[in-house]
């Protein structure tokens, strides 16, 4: 009896504990491979977990500034938001569960986004101060064919996954990954205001996809190969992280599987926690 009148007076407490049961359970049930069918381009599984994800950021939304009920909220919000960074530490199915192939098929899925980002880093020249044009030219002038590359090396490994590819593919997105940091640190550095944030938003678009990549590539590798590829990692992602923004990288990836904003704030705030970790 004690545990219905728990759960009837608080409401939230108990939605947001059956909330992470579905999350968990659904990233074990989804690393074992049992999918309970599919459910448009994902699974069962994976859609479960993806709602449920996003329920519970949703509940972790900071309440409502009434009165009335402020005195009532400061536990349960602490609760919730230790809450949904529990979730950000739990598997989610953008990098986990996933088979050689899949991983090849999310990666060139990737590449018309990707491609489209550097065309906006080639044209965004012309919308910058005529001294700061340039600096950003100087900065990006390796996009096109660091992403060209990329992308024959994925749809190459698509058709036949063979270590050598996948080794091919770790080298080449540790190496854009770190034209794309260095060109945001430069970026970063440009005086004028509004040529800084045309720069910044184009070189992030390019960054968020390439992080992507590196977190799908980073999801098929050995601990050692990532090891390798994090050592070959110098510009860090602490060092650019506070130039990025975090709304445009979850706009891009939620634009990109068609999920709810929620959650692909979740599924970048795990890579981007991830990859630290790793030592990227």
């Amino acid at each position: 009896m004690n545990s219905i009148a728990n759960a009837w007076n608080h409401p939230k407490t108990s939605a947001a504990g059956l909330l992470i049961a579905i999350v968990t359970v659904a990233g074990v049930l989804s690393q074992q491979g049992i999918n309970l069918g599919h459910a448009g381009t994902g699974t069962v599984i994976t859609l479960a977990g993806a709602v449920a994800t996003a329920l519970l950021g949703l509940l972790a939304q900071d309440p409502t500034h009434d009165p009335a009920r402020s005195q009532t909220t400061p536990t349960a919000t602490t609760k919730l938001g230790a809450w949904a960074l529990i979730a950000l530490l739990l598997p989610l199915p953008f990098t986990t569960g996933c088979s050689a192939t899949t991983v090849a098929h999310d990666i060139v899925n990737w590449t018309p986004a990707l491609e489209s980002a550097v065309a906006t880093v080639d044209s965004t020249a012309a919308l910058l101060a005529p001294a700061d044009a340039p600096i950003f030219t100087a900065a990006t002038i390796g996009f096109d064919a660091a992403s060209n590359l990329l992308a024959a090396q994925a749809k190459a490994y698509l058709a036949n996954p063979s270590a050598t590819t996948l080794g091919q593919i770790q080298i080449q997105v540790v190496t854009f990954q770190q034209q794309v940091n260095a060109a945001v640190l430069k970026a970063a550095r440009i005086v004028d205001p509004a040529s800084q944030k045309h720069a910044l938003a184009a070189v992030q678009a390019v960054a968020t996809i390439v992080t992507a990549i590196l977190a799908l590539v980073e999801s098929i590798s050995s601990k050692a190969s990532v090891a390798q590829m994090a050592t070959n990692s110098t510009i860090k992602l602490a060092q650019v992280e506070p130039y990025l923004d975090p709304s445009q990288a979850a706009e891009i990836v939620a634009t990109h599987y068609q999920e709810p904003l929620a959650l692909a704030r979740m599924r970048v705030a795990r890579v981007e926690y991830s990859q630290s970790s790793a030592g990227f």
